[in-house]
């Protein structure tokens, strides 16, 4: 279930919550002031040089230097809101990749409409795929004789991942371009075919909430809903375990 709090921003499980949030307050804040700024700016011009008798306008640049200076400062304060706050978020939440072997690896394959979720399994590597493969069975269209399949397996519409470590989402797409949203997590990423998006992120408090596509991706969009859970590592370990396939996935025929 979803929780919302203050002016309706979407829980915050995200260690990176805070700043994106502050962000968004502060850019808001911005356009509020500009509006409010503008528009009395605008009333007071309607007044100021109204036609009335006795007086004629002047086509002179320099009788009236108020709005050049009001656009230097709003020029001014959304370079610091760029330099100051959004550069150094987008680089960490972005960029800054954790290492490896430090956080989750999980492939997310987006399709009209679910969400096949690819676990690595014990061993931590991705069995091999191939496209001519993919099946109602075998949904990511994994390589059966491929050793490192033997312990990966997949779910659907489900995405689990422990708390206080960081993930690593491997995003790509079937068919059309879909864009999975984890609002609690401050993640919207767009999911291409054809190509492999990484995103990362890392969980700062336990719950369950959901996964939505934010792009238009065809008749059924409204339903390519899936479910999120983010557990404690010992749980986490625990859902894992449970899942470890007994067999390795049978070949097509």
């Amino acid at each position: 279930m979803e929780h919302y709090y203050g002016w309706r921003l979407p829980f915050n499980a995200s260690a990176h919550g805070a700043a994106i949030d502050q962000l968004i307050y502060n850019t808001h804040w911005l356009m509020l002031v500009l509006f409010a700024g503008w528009f009395s700016f605008l009333i007071y011009v309607l007044f100021r040089f109204r036609a009335r008798p006795g007086h004629k306008a002047s086509s002179s640049e320099k009788h009236f230097k108020f709005p050049t200076y009001l656009e230097i400062a709003v020029a001014a304060t959304e370079v610091i809101l760029l330099v100051g706050f959004s550069f150094p978020i987008l680089n960490q939440v972005k960029n800054d990749f954790p290492k490896p072997e430090n956080a989750v690896q999980i492939r997310v394959v987006a399709e009209q409409f679910a969400w096949s979720i690819h676990y690595p399994g014990a061993d931590g590597k991705f069995g091999k795929t191939r496209p001519d493969l993919m099946s109602v069975d075998n949904p990511v269209g994994l390589i059966p004789e491929d050793p490192q399949s033997a312990d990966d397996f997949v779910t659907i519409n489900q995405l689990h991942i422990p708390v206080n470590k960081p993930v690593v989402i491997h995003l790509t797409s079937k068919d059309v371009i879909h864009s999975f949203s984890l609002p609690v997590m401050r993640v919207k990423q767009d999911a291409i075919p054809g190509d492999t998006v990484p995103v990362w992120m890392e969980a700062a408090k336990t719950g369950d909430f959901e996964i939505a596509c934010a792009q238009l991706c065809g008749l059924g969009h409204y339903r390519m809903k899936g479910y999120f859970s983010i557990h404690s590592e010992e749980d986490f370990n625990l859902w894992l375990a449970e899942q470890a396939p007994k067999t390795a996935p049978a070949p097509n025929n």
